[in-house]
């Protein structure tokens, strides 16, 4: 890690295993040297589709957005940190530590839309709650989920370890109401699910979660806040009610999130928490093919769902006045299979034996303890839709088109061959592919790359769950 970004020098440290790694459990120094000895609280806030060229202090021309420009200038801004590029693989990552190839999710699959058996099962995956819940800490959940069906089985949320919940159901088939996640937002609490009339739905979560924690002020807390904005479908907000314009209303729903964001920080601060509070906020995915702007003078099309860093190179800021350092740019390697091993070795909780992850913990990073992570290389793969094969829901592929990359160069792989090779240091728009190149420096940072991919299974995942029940609303297998 360094302030002044020498992107030319490359730490030395341990690198990721391939096929993932079943750590028995995460020390707890990080837990026992926070201010006043209290653990941690953790907020991890998600926003959904949107890309760094939408955040000023990543360079965003056309918006401010001073809350997280906040929250970068005093805290950890990554430069180099990767999401998956769709929905449903970034989450699943995510709450698991899993790369889609070894959880098996590297297809988005909209449970309440198309279900068919298919869900997201607690019987067979870990989540990041679960494992905090075991060294005390209370945990809750505000906004999208779509990898369960709550009509099926409304206590999902609990089962993957979440004490309480807020969150919009995603559409479901044969509901229509549940289509509306903004004005009018369908809402599934512990009490059910309903329309909020006359309600802006992350105005719901926000308050949901302002008065968690204001209610568990004194207990470590885990706050999960994957955001429905900016998501389409566009939209008015509160704040700029009578916007017009595809651009506008667009921009309008980013400057929103901000606003979200401020609100809890305030909160926060109001509770005297702040200095035992990790903020983490970043986004799942870059934003949608139809918007286009310019970072730093460049012009940046929209990538979600694509291997390109406009798909899966996320804004990533960590920020925390009692324990991350401020004013903190790095180049450090992080990817989403690292939140997990990341948020047990804050929290002083044990993973349990046996349990499967890809990714390191870069606490020690964000603690201001160690310079760099233990990453040589970060990945991401997944988009498209999954498929239904003999009644299970399966990847579209036997082996998805993925990314690896180090700090400087990006390797692609398609159809199961290395394709592309990028220097993302001079040309972050991707546009000169170096594949062919002859350059010794090139041609050795291909075949480190290409030792990697090596390591990766030769045949990806399928999801592991018990069908639920069948329902009518069900998609059908469809022939090939």
């Amino acid at each position: 890690m360094s302030n002044k970004l020498d992107r030319r020098s490359f730490i030395k440290t341990l690198s990721c295993t391939a096929a993932g790694l079943a750590l028995s459990g995460c020390t707890n120094a990080a837990a026992k040297t926070t201010s006043a000895g209290k653990k941690p609280n953790i907020i991890f806030i998600m926003l959904d589709d949107l890309g760094p060229e939408w955040v000023s202090c990543y360079g965003a021309d056309k918006i401010v957005t001073p809350n997280i420009d906040k929250l970068a200038a005093d805290g950890m801004r990554f430069t180099n940190a990767y999401s998956m590029p769709k929905c449903t693989p970034t989450r699943v990552t995510l709450l698991t530590g899993q790369y889609p190839y070894n959880s098996g999710w590297i297809n988005h699959w909209d449970v309440p839309r198309w279900g068919a058996g298919g869900h997201f099962d607690w019987k067979h995956y870990t989540t990041f709650a679960h494992v905090l819940k075991t060294a005390g800490y209370t945990t809750a959940v505000a906004g999208k989920w779509q990898i369960n069906d709550f009509r099926i089985t409304p206590d999902a949320m609990n089962l993957h370890g979440f004490d309480d919940y807020c969150m919009w159901t995603g559409y479901e088939t044969q509901n229509p109401p549940s289509g509306k996640r903004y004005w009018n937002p369908y809402i599934h609490t512990k009490r059910g699910s309903k329309t909020y009339k006359d309600k802006f739905g992350e105005d719901v979560f926000t308050d949901f979660l302002v008065d968690f924690m204001t209610k568990n002020k004194d207990k470590p807390m885990m706050l999960y806040y994957p955001m429905c904005l900016p998501h389409g479908p566009l939209t008015t907000t509160p704040l700029e009610p009578n916007v017009k314009g595809k651009l506008e209303m667009h921009r309008a729903m980013v400057k929103y999130t901000d606003h979200c964001l401020g609100r809890i920080v305030k909160t926060a601060d109001e509770l005297g928490i702040r200095d035992n509070t990790i903020i983490i906020w970043t986004t799942d995915n870059g934003s949608g093919g139809s918007i286009s702007t310019t970072m730093n003078g460049r012009e940046v099309k929209g990538g979600k769902g694509k291997i390109s860093e406009t798909g899966c190179g996320a804004p990533f800021i960590v920020n925390c006045p009692g324990m991350v350092p401020g004013g903190v740019v790095t180049d450090a390697l992080t990817d989403f299979t690292d939140m997990l091993p990341t948020f047990a070795e804050l929290a002083g909780a044990k993973i349990p034996k046996g349990t499967p992850l890809d990714g390191h913990s870069i606490a020690q990073l964000i603690l201001g303890k160690a310079k760099d992570t233990k990453r040589k290389w970060i990945m991401a793969m997944g988009g498209g839709v999954a498929r239904i094969s003999n009644g299970r829901v399966v990847p579209f592929s036997e082996y998805a088109d993925r990314v690896v990359r180090d700090k400087q160069y990006k390797l692609w792989v398609e159809d199961g061959k290395a394709s592309r090779l990028f220097d993302m240091i001079t040309d972050p728009g991707e546009l000169n592919n170096l594949i062919d190149s002859g350059d010794a420096k090139v041609v050795s940072a291909k075949k480190k790359l290409e030792v990697v991919v090596a390591g990766f299974p030769k045949k990806d995942a399928v999801p592991r769950y018990t069908p639920v029940p069948a329902a009518p609303w069900s998609r059908k297998e469809r022939k090939q």
